[in-house]
């Protein structure tokens, strides 16, 4: 099934998946230094901000209405994906 033709709730759905994965894949060490640092979404601010405004401009707005896809990749991929960094958060 080619990508225009797809459900664009799963087209939503990849699509965050794959920029908080990019995201981790090219600031890994910034990642695992601000979640030692309990600053996690403090100092990925700029990259975030740029990943969610990519997300925006290529997902249907209706479907961003009803839902939170980027922010549940984030906690998805960001977040538990990192539980193994020695952390006083958890």
């Amino acid at each position: 099934m080619a990508a225009s033709r797809m459900d664009p709730h799963e087209r939503a759905k990849r699509l965050a998946r794959i920029i908080v994965g990019e995201i981790v894949l090219y600031h890994k060490d910034k990642i695992v230094q601000a979640i030692k640092n309990d600053a996690l979404f403090e100092m990925l601010e700029p990259e975030l901000e740029e990943g969610r405004k990519y997300y925006e401009k290529n997902v249907d707005p209706e479907v961003q209405a009803h839902t939170k896809y980027f922010d549940e990749a984030v906690v998805d991929i960001l977040v538990k994906g990192q539980a193994g960094v020695e952390s006083k958060i958890w």
